[in-house]
């Protein structure tokens, strides 16, 4: 009997870690591109109990910006193995309406089924909203993979984007600032892509602020975390935060990209 329970249980976690292997999520992402493209969630393997958050509002998914056919410019994905997760960044320039899209999804480990789709979506009215410089300074970037021997941990890639997050309301905090490094909130470049300075510093926010509800995807081999974030500045008419998302890139422990999109529930917020 201890026998045959102990071959099932080593047959589930065998079936748990072919659902996450790094093939099978990148398919999903791939799918979920093709998803938004044509505007065809089915395309997608969802739970028949998933769920869809937009801008952290709970809707049908046949309401929300997945069941829109969109113009995608460029996109990337991160891979996260360990929490069976994806995230991908859309630049959607070219649409009839522009977007960037930040989309997290969460997978079952039982076949690589997806629970979860969550996503920032931000457009014009939002924080320094400008599609077409976005797309211009993101797509000059450098996103590939790192070599195998240079990467950094899980661990400390993730706490390299909370100390970022931290420090804004808290600025004793180190934050592991790359030079160069630039920052790409909303539209607006902080640098140059060929730059050799930090330029991604923050200043500090009035008042003790936290960034809570994080929600994180951390690729090791790209080097990179995206965390969903409740930020409570911005936004008068949302005090307690608005949906916003920062993409960050680390090489050799220090950070090089940020990319936020941070999304307006007051018409062009800001302070």
């Amino acid at each position: 009997m201890i026998s045959s329970l102990l071959l099932v249980a080593l047959g589930l976690v065998s079936q748990t870690s072919a659902a996450c292997t790094r093939d099978t999520l990148q398919a999903a992402a791939n799918e979920y591109v093709a998803a938004q493209t044509t505007g065809t969630p089915s395309l997608l393997s969802l739970t028949p109990s998933f769920s869809y958050l937009e801008n952290n509002v709970s809707l049908p998914v046949t309401s929300g910006i997945l069941s829109q056919p969109i113009t995608i410019d460029l996109n990337r994905s991160l891979i996260d193995t360990t929490q069976c997760a994806t995230f991908t960044e859309l630049s959607c320039a070219s649409n009839k309406v522009p977007y960037v899209i930040h989309t997290r999804m969460l997978f079952s480990g039982d076949g690589g089924m997806i629970t979860a789709v969550q996503s920032v979506v931000a457009k014009e009215g939002d924080w320094a909203f400008d599609a077409k410089a976005q797309l211009k300074w993101s797509a000059q970037e450098i996103w590939g993979p790192i070599p195998s021997a240079k990467q950094d941990t899980y661990a400390v890639i993730k706490a390299a984007g909370d100390a970022y997050l931290d420090s804004w309301g808290n600025s004793s905090i180190k934050v592991p600032y790359g030079a160069p490094c630039a920052r790409l909130e909303g539209g607006s470049y902080t640098g140059s892509v060929g730059g050799t300075t930090n330029t991604c510093k923050m200043p500090q926010f009035p008042g003790t602020l936290y960034a809570g509800n994080r929600k994180y995807v951390v690729d090791v081999d790209l080097g990179a975390v995206d965390i969903f974030d409740d930020f409570p500045f911005i936004d008068k008419a949302r005090p307690n935060g608005t949906s916003s998302s920062n993409l960050i890139r680390v090489e050799g422990g220090l950070i090089r990209y940020i990319h936020e999109v941070t999304v307006c529930e007051e018409k062009n917020c800001g302070r």
